[in-house]
C-alpha cells in the first residue's frame, strides 16, 4: 500500500496562506483519486478537496474559492494551496490516496489559524 507523508502545516494569521504537500511512496498516476480531508477537535473528518485520475476536481463547500488542489504525477505529490485562511480552517489535514480496493491515509498535518 502506498505511504503518504504530509508537510507544510503550521501557524498562520487569519487571511494568510499555506501550502500543504503530500508525497507518496509510489506512483499516484494509476490511483482513482488523491485528496485532502480535515478534522477539527470534536468534529467529524470532512472533505476538503479531491482530484481524480482524470483530473476532475471536487471541493468542500467551506473552502471553494479559497483552496486549490493540484497533483504532480511526475513527483508523486499532491498539493493543497490554502488562501484567505480563517480560524475555522484550523484542523489536522490528512492526505488520502484512493485505490481500487482501499484508501491510504497520511499521518496528518496540523494547520492552526490564529492571531
Amino acid at each position: 500500500q502506498v505511504q503518504l507523508v504530509e508537510s507544510g502545516g503550521g501557524l498562520v494569521q487569519p487571511g494568510g496562506s499555506l501550502r500543504l504537500s503530500c508525497a507518496a511512496s509510489a506512483s499516484i498516476f494509476s490511483l482513482n483519486a488523491m485528496g485532502w480531508y480535515r478534522q477539527a477537535p470534536g468534529k467529524q473528518r470532512e472533505l476538503v478537496a479531491t482530484v481524480s485520475r482524470g483530473g476532475t476536481i471536487n471541493y468542500g463547500d467551506s473552502v471553494k474559492g479559497r483552496f486549490t488542489i493540484s497533483r504532480d504525477n511526475a513527483k508523486n505529490t499532491v498539493y493543497l494551496q490554502m488562501n484567505s485562511l480563517k480560524p475555522e480552517d484550523t484542523a489536522v489535514y490528512y492526505c488520502a490516496a484512493v485505490g481500487l480496493l482501499s484508501t491510504a491515509w497520511g499521518q496528518g498535518a496540523q494547520v492552526t489559524v490564529s492571531s
